[in-house]
């Protein structure tokens, strides 16, 4: 009897199925890839929107660590250029002293390289001699002093020139720092931004609207107190100013703000010195419960302070907020508040 069935081919049949599994897989992989750059299928405008939100987030603790490395970088710099202005006058100090001692020595050999104590016991003038001698005595005091002071001074050089060595490498490692959270920074606006992008028009609106604002009343403060300082008031007046300019992240003014930059511009204007971070920015004052505040306290977001703004009365804050919002009123309630601080 002669089958009729076809022969199975093991050895072709494993490849087809190979060749189909992997042309599936890798279409998988780009329809995974395209829906993770655009808005979920399975994303409503609130879900979106809060993952927006979360990134922004994630944007601004990068950016506030962007910061903070800009500072020790500036620290650094300053370290590493003031090691290295006292290690050239410390360079400098040996050399002369290196000069000086060499000028003795030569001027030994020259008198024939006798000891200076036995030429003066065989001087022809031997009624001077303890005189003299005395004199010689404290001649070679002084040499003996002065070459221990090089020492010294050769082993302090060497101290500076570790320190500047040490603070050269932190620079390095801080520059490397302030790129890695630039790097992070730009992924995390991007990714939101295409988000919101690809989003429909009406969402993309509702969102601007309802981002941070109108969350909380924040109406356990007490509205129209005075500010809690003279300084306070006037950084007050600043931030003010501020209102409508763009926020801009890494930015300390006057033309853009990222959130502790409106800070610190607005306080630098009441001729108050503020850090550059939030983090740091918290405890720069006295702290003080939100139901007391006081136009001017510091209000700091989030268990990591990652964001700031200032209370400015009728349960209010101005604020960077973030990319593409310009700095503006918000409720002092619009983000978990993790500390106020009165500066």
């Amino acid at each position: 009897m002669v089958s009729h069935r076809r022969s199975t081919q093991p050895g072709v049949s494993r490849s087809v199925r190979v060749t189909v599994l992997s042309a599936a897989a890798a279409t998988a992989a780009a329809t995974l890839g395209a829906a993770t750059a655009n808005a979920e299928p399975q994303d409503t405008p609130q879900s979106a929107g809060a993952r927006v939100d979360r990134l922004y987030a994630e944007a601004e603790r990068a950016t506030e660590q962007y910061n903070k490395a800009g500072e020790d970088v500036r620290r650094l710099r300053g370290e590493v250029d003031r090691a290295q202005d006292r290690a050239a006058r410390g360079q400098e100090r040996v050399n002369a002293m290196r000069t000086e001692l060499g000028s003795a020595a030569r001027a030994q050999y020259r008198s024939g390289g006798i000891d200076p104590s036995l030429a003066l016991l065989l001087s022809s003038d031997p009624d001077n001699y303890l005189d003299r001698a005395a004199v010689l005595g404290r001649v070679n005091d002084s040499r003996a002093n002065a070459l221990a002071e090089l020492r010294r001074a050769q082993r302090v050089l060497a101290q500076i020139r570790a320190e500047a060595a040490g603070s050269l490498a932190g620079l390095e490692r801080g520059r490397a720092a302030v790129s890695r959270h630039k790097r992070t920074v730009v992924r995390k606006l991007t990714e939101a931004r295409r988000l919101l992008k690809s989003l429909p028009g009406a969402d993309r609106a509702a969102f601007e609207r309802a981002s941070r604002t109108g969350r909380d009343t924040g109406a356990g403060t007490v509205a129209g107190l005075p500010a809690g300082s003279a300084r306070a008031a006037a950084a007050v007046m600043a931030v003010h100013r501020a209102l409508g300019r763009p926020y801009v992240w890494g930015a300390s003014g006057p033309s853009g703000f990222d959130c502790s930059g409106l800070m610190q511009w607005a306080y630098a204007q009441a001729g108050v010195s503020l850090p550059r971070t939030s983090q740091a920015q918290r405890y720069a004052g006295r702290m003080v419960p939100l139901s007391e505040a006081r136009p001017g306290d510091l209000v700091t977001y989030r268990a990591d302070a990652s964001h700031i703004g200032m209370y400015v009365g009728n349960g209010q804050v101005i604020h960077a907020p973030y990319p593409g919002a310009p700095v503006r009123y918000d409720p002092v309630g619009m983000m978990p508040v993790s500390s106020v601080t009165r500066v």
